[in-house]
């Protein structure tokens, strides 16, 4: 059913990521599909990596650590934007297109006051897609 599933990836927040690593992983086991993790980051330094470069290899040990782990073949797809905030969501898309993802699975968090302020990633990317999204709570 799945061949290709795409995982967003923010670095900075693994902790929250967990349920949607998990289900990625399992849904590849069952399937014998492929995890693209995708993860974006700006163009200039930040807190997470000094460069591009750096940002890369930082998601490559995340991607080793992971395929370790689950047991399952994934890969790494950065990307670097002039401005990842602006930019995230159709960044997102893009790279489900691009992958010829059949299922994106994105961690997602409890909606609150904030949501009624700014869109949640999830809500844009499941509008947008051409292929299926999980978004996981």
């Amino acid at each position: 059913m799945y061949t290709k599933i795409m995982v967003p990836i923010d670095l900075t927040h693994l902790d929250k990521m967990g349920k949607a690593l998990q289900a990625a992983a399992d849904l590849a086991k069952l399937y014998g599909a492929e995890v693209h993790y995708v993860s974006v980051t700006g163009s200039l330094p930040s807190e997470l990596a000094r460069n591009s470069d750096a940002f890369a290899k930082k998601l490559d040990e995340f991607v080793a650590m992971q395929n370790s782990r689950s047991g399952v073949k994934g890969q790494a797809h950065p990307i670097t934007a002039s401005d990842p905030v602006v930019d995230l969501d159709r960044l997102l898309s893009d790279a489900g297109e691009a992958i010829e993802a059949d299922l994106i699975i994105m961690a997602s968090h409890v909606p609150g006051f904030w949501e009624n302020l700014f869109h949640a990633h999830g809500n844009y990317v499941a509008s947008h897609a051409h292929m299926s999204v999980f978004l996981v709570r």
